[in-house]
Formats: C-alpha cells, sequence, structure tokens
C-alpha cells in the first residue's frame, strides 16, 4: 500500500525527506490514511521505499512538528484527527446543464476578453529560435546573487518586517534604492512621498487610468503603441487618438494637442524603438504645459542602452510636473517578478497609493525587500553589464543578419533594446507567416495588433533576441527569409 500511495523520484529537484513530507501531508489531508490505523514503523515504510532508515525517522520527525501525526506511546505514529478538523462535509454538487446554467455573459458590463492582445506560446523556451519579446535567456539570470538575496530575505529580522500589514506603505529599503540606483540613471530625482510600487508597470497604468481617465476623457496613444495600454485606456473611454510616429519617435502637432493625456514610449518608442530626440522632447514639453494635457511617460526599457549615449528621461527634464514616470523591473531583472514604480507630484501618488490600496493593498514586502537587497549589494548594477554585453552581440549580430537576408526591412535600433521592428513587402501577411515560421520552430510576432486599425498593417513583425541564444540567430534568420521568399512565390 505504501509503496503505492508515496512515490519518490530520484531525478526531482528534492530531497527523499521533502518528497516523503509531501506524500504523507497529501494523503492526509485527501483522507487516503485512516485515523485510526497507525503509520508504518520507521524501519518498515524506509524499507517498502528503499530509502534510508534516518530520512523516514527525520520526515515523521517534522510530520509531528507540523501537527500532522502523533506519537502514541507503544502503538506507533497516527494521523492527528485535529488537522482534519474545521471542515464541511458537503457533498460535491453535480454541474448543472448548460441550457439550465445560469447567463454569466449577460450580466458582465465589459468584456475585456474580446480585446486584441498580444499572445505567446507558454512553451516559448521549447522553440529552437525564439525571436520572441519580454522573456529572458535563463542563462543571464543571476542565479547566486538572487539565492544570496533570498537567503537575507528569509532571516529572522527580515521575515518580522516583511509579515505585518502595512495597509498602503511600501518597503523603505526598496524606494530609497529606486531612488538612488534606477531613477538617478536615468536623470530622474524624486523624493520618497512621490514614489509608488506597484506589481509591474501595467498596475501603474491601470491606476493611472482610474485616476485620469472617464469617458469623455481623451487619451493619445502612439499608433503603433503599447496593446495594453490601449485595453487598459479603452476601458475608461472611447476617445483613444492614434497617434503617429516618425523617425524622431511621436511627431507633435495639433492631433496631440487636443489630447488631455497623451502616454508615449519616447526613449525606446514601443514597438518601433525609435527614440525621440532631445529637440523633440523639449517641444513635446513645452506643448503639454501650452496646451494643458498630461504625459504618462513609460521608460519600460530606459536600461537596456548600449548604443551611444542615454537621452535623459523625459521626466528629467519636467521642469512644470506634468510628466507622471513609470517604470519597471521585468526587462532587466525577470517578468514574472512584476515590480514596477511609479513616480509623480505627491498629491497624485496619495491618490494613487490609495486606490492601490483598494485593489492589493501593497504589492508583497517580503517581495520588495528581496529585491530591496537585490538592489543595494550590487547585482542589478553588475546584471546590467552582463545584460548590455550580451544584448550588444545579439543586436550587431541580428543587424548583420537581417542586412544578409532581408536587406532594407528593418532600422537599427539607435538605443539599443532587446527587438527589431520589421517592415516587409506590402504583400506579407505576417500573421500567416508567424503560423508556418512557427512549423519550422521559429517564434516572432505579427505587428498588426499594435496598431488601431485592426484591418492594416499586415506586413509588419517583430524579432526579439532577449530570450534566443546568439549562436542561433543567423541560422534563424535564415531559414525565416526562405519562409518568406516562399510566400512571395
Amino acid at each position: 500500500m505504501w509503496s503505492q500511495l508515496i512515490k519518490l523520484s530520484g531525478d526531482r529537484k528534492m530531497s527523499y525527506q521533502r518528497q516523503l513530507i509531501e506524500s504523507i501531508v497529501a494523503a492526509i489531508l485527501d483522507a487516503k490514511i485512516s485515523t485510526h490505523n497507525p503509520l508504518p514503523s520507521s524501519r518498515e515504510l524506509s524499507r517498502q521505499l528503499g530509502i534510508a532508515r534516518n530520512t523516514v525517522v527525520h520526515a515523521y520527525q517534522q510530520l509531528i512538528d507540523d501537527g500532522y501525526i502523533i506519537s502514541r506511546e507503544r502503538s506507533g505514529y497516527f494521523v492527528n484527527e485535529k488537522i482534519l478538523s474545521g471542515r464541511v462535509n458537503q457533498p460535491e454538487i453535480a454541474e448543472a446543464k448548460d441550457e439550465n446554467s445560469l447567463p454569466w455573459i449577460d450580466k458582465l458590463k465589459s468584456r475585456p476578453s474580446l480585446q486584441r492582445n498580444i499572445t505567446k506560446p507558454a512553451d516559448w523556451n521549447k522553440y529552437s529560435y525564439p525571436f520572441i519579446y519580454g522573456q529572458l535567456d535563463p542563462g543571464m539570470f543571476p542565479m547566486q546573487g538572487w539565492r544570496d538575496c533570498c537567503r537575507q530575505a528569509l532571516s529572522v529580522s527580515s521575515i518580522e518586517y516583511s509579515t505585518p500589514d502595512r495597509f498602503n506603505q511600501d518597503d523603505n529599503l526598496l524606494i530609497e534604492q529606486i531612488q538612488s540606483r534606477i531613477l538617478s540613471r536615468r536623470g530622474v530625482w524624486a523624493s520618497p512621498d512621490q514614489i509608488l510600487v506597484t506589481l509591474g508597470a501595467q498596475q501603474a497604468l491601470y491606476i493611472l487610468a482610474e485616476l485620469l481617465i472617464d469617458k469623455d476623457t481623451k487619451v493619445g496613444i502612439e499608433n503603433p503603441g503599447y496593446v495594453d495600454a490601449r485595453n487598459i485606456f479603452s476601458q475608461k473611454t472611447d476617445q483613444l487618438i492614434p497617434l503617429e510616429i516618425d523617425g524622431s519617435g511621436l511627431i507633435p502637432g495639433p492631433t496631440v494637442n487636443d489630447c488631455e493625456i497623451v502616454y508615449a514610449t519616447p526613449s525606446h518608442q514601443f514597438p518601433t524603438t525609435v527614440t525621440m530626440n532631445l529637440e523633440r522632447r523639449k517641444q513635446f514639453l513645452n506643448d503639454a504645459q501650452e496646451n494643458d494635457f498630461l504625459i504618462i511617460e513609460d521608460d519600460y526599457e530606459s536600461e537596456i542602452n548600449f548604443v551611444g549615449e542615454p537621452t535623459p528621461a523625459l521626466k528629467s527634464l519636467d521642469k512644470n510636473h506634468r510628466v507622471i514616470y513609470v517604470g519597471s523591473l521585468s526587462k532587466t531583472l525577470a517578468p514574472g517578478l512584476r515590480l514596477g514604480y511609479m513616480v509623480a507630484p505627491k498629491q497624485l501618488i496619495e491618490e494613487a497609493r490609495a486606490v492601490r490600496r483598494l485593489m492589493i493593498r501593497h504589492p508583497p514586502i517580503n517581495n520588495q525587500r528581496l529585491v530591496a537587497l537585490f538592489l543595494s549589494m550590487g547585482h542589478h548594477d553588475s546584471l546590467l553589464l552582463r545584460l548590455h554585453e550580451n544584448y550588444q552581440k545579439r543586436w550587431q549580430i541580428m543587424g548583420e543578419s537581417l542586412t544578409r537576408y532581408l536587406p532594407h526591412s528593418a532600422l537599427i535600433p539607435t538605443f539599443g533594446g532587446t527587438a527589431y521592428w520589421i517592415k516587409g513587402a506590402d504583400n506579407l501577411d505576417a500573421n500567416q507567416l508567424v503560423i508556418e515560421a512557427r512549423k519550422q520552430g521559429i517564434l516572432i510576432e505579427a505587428g498588426d495588433i499594435f496598431f488601431m486599425q485592426a484591418d492594416r498593417h499586415k506586413n509588419y513583425f517583430r524579432l526579439g533576441y532577449s530570450a534566443i541564444s546568439e549562436t542561433k540567430i543567423d541560422e534563424g534568420l535564415k531559414k525565416l527569409s526562405k519562409i518568406i521568399h516562399q510566400q512571395k512565390v
């Protein structure tokens, strides 16, 4: 029985003791072990499972400490009945037939699932040529530094600091590190009451939409532009104004000046990768002051700069407090951490903090402290150096390979970053190209999703290089060019 109930594997990255504990806990909670009959002795269970007796002894002791089993003198080990108390004994309710189920769709006031959205395969890392944007090469993750910080974050003092409810406050150390290590690199100076930590930059955008946008607000958004920002803002207003892009970024003029809020990615336009020059940035700020509109600056890839001198953030040039600065650690540390920040005048931050409290109170303090330690110990700066060196190599190989196989299809990003924006021939169907390329292990992203007009710009696509090995880039682009040529034929 026990060898059937408990399956131990030498391939799992977990000790036999930990596997044994987890298996017994699961069996107890799933009521697969009787509370009336004793568990096998440590000697007997070790014999049945083929593991050391000490492994079983230590596992049983941990289960006693955690309250899952109890030891009865001369009788052995038994399931602790108290661990199963407090449960409602309610039989499972059979599913209602579809025709009799509640019409939930009729109850919904909005259908965000119907929005045009970016989709990416969850198993992207299994493809030979993942030219996919927003993912990181696992080999570049700073494993040792991260483990060091995890150990510190698990100290008694750190746990005592992280576990109480902070209501709406952030980790002071993280705020300090964002000030000194992150914002200062972009020339942005802010006091602690002007900074709010968010669950990624996307939550910051959602909070700003809640505070600044209603059904009549005119919101300008770059076209092509960031899909999630467009979808967030469209939940609040139908007055979304497409703003055109050229080789220097967002084009100023009457259309921009007629907006109340303008969302922009000046340092590395999303997704075209162009950078707004200093002269245009100054004009943009002057226009905002003269025409009384606010600017949301999404500096999403500001630290991935390895081409020339970095252009200062728009926020660093803002003398009239019209720029709301949004940033994230996703592109440098890891996208799954979901940690970002917002910088704005303290009156706006106060209201943003209140909205965040209604949503989640605050991002988990233990995660905040872990990232704060990572920043304070210099691991992030060291990581940036390695990313710059690796991405610059990939950027160069991408440029050379594109020139060789797809000439005149792309402009070289002037700010570095992690992707190329490609314009194919007018008759190219990038969505069909995505399907055909995927069959050959090549992942790319169709570009029409980034445009507000759903039925146009079918010949654009994006090639990311943050997740693909530099040794695979040239071969992958060569294969992709053949597929494109076959489409033309």
